[in-house]
């Protein structure tokens, strides 16, 4: 399993500047709290049972393309300012590095779009069967072992990388308040067709209003997310 981009997360003062500007954020209820992690691993240990089989199918897929590992861990940073490998079903190229930095030279509109959003609608880095579980959302399914490790839940931000965060400003702490989700407010609510403004004050809306109840209402509403496909690249 490849490591890539790692992050080595460093003092906890590295974001006082974002930290110290908003509203401190704190857990939500101790109830609530314990409902939630408890939902949390018997869910995603449920989960991971049933879906077995589907892992194989994937796993077996993907290695059948060029030999290598099915899987990927990508460094992301969750609750508390801890970095974790967050992992995922391997949807691009070996040489994706490669095949990105010749399809940004060559197309001035996609370096443009990479520019703006750091994702491409047309990427050339992306395998045809990468482009099935993107789409549906089932390269995410090994984050259930990330659940799991109680590295993230099912609901909540998603994860972000480093550089992302200066995009959060005085909306970091609640970011960091949090267990990053497997879905989340931004999961329900277009995803990629969104502004990352947008994203960003969902999330922040979510820490402030979280609640167990709220979390069983935003799993029910990805399912037909998921199918709906909207904003998913």
């Amino acid at each position: 399993m490849s490591d890539q981009n790692l992050f080595i997360a460093g003092p906890r003062l590295k974001w006082a500047p974002f930290l110290s500007q908003g509203r401190q954020f704190v857990p939500h209820r101790v109830v609530d709290r314990a409902l939630k992690r408890s939902f949390d691993v018997s869910a995603a240990l449920t989960a991971l049972i049933i879906l077995l089989p589907l892992f194989v199918m994937f796993a077996l897929a993907i290695w059948a393309v060029d030999g290598s590992s099915p899987f990927y861990r990508h460094r992301r940073i969750g609750r508390g300012q801890k970095s974790f490998g967050c992992l995922k079903f391997r949807t691009m190229r070996i040489d994706s590095q490669e095949a990105l930095a010749r399809h940004l030279s060559e197309n001035p509109a996609a370096l443009a779009e990479w520019n703006l959003t750091r994702k491409l609608k047309d990427d050339p880095r992306i395998t045809p069967i990468g482009h099935v579980l993107r789409k549906s959302s089932l390269d995410e399914l090994p984050q259930l072992v990330n659940i799991i490790r109680g590295e993230m839940s099912f609901v909540g931000p998603r994860p972000i990388v480093e550089e992302e965060i200066e995009k959060y400003g005085d909306a970091a702490s609640a970011y960091f308040a949090v267990r990053p989700g497997l879905t989340g407010a931004w999961q329900i609510s277009g995803r990629s067709d969104t502004t990352y403004a947008e994203r960003v004050r969902l999330d922040r809306q979510y820490v402030e209003s979280q609640n167990f109840a709220g979390d069983i209402l935003i799993i029910l509403r990805t399912i037909p997310a998921v199918f709906m496909v909207k904003g998913s690249y």
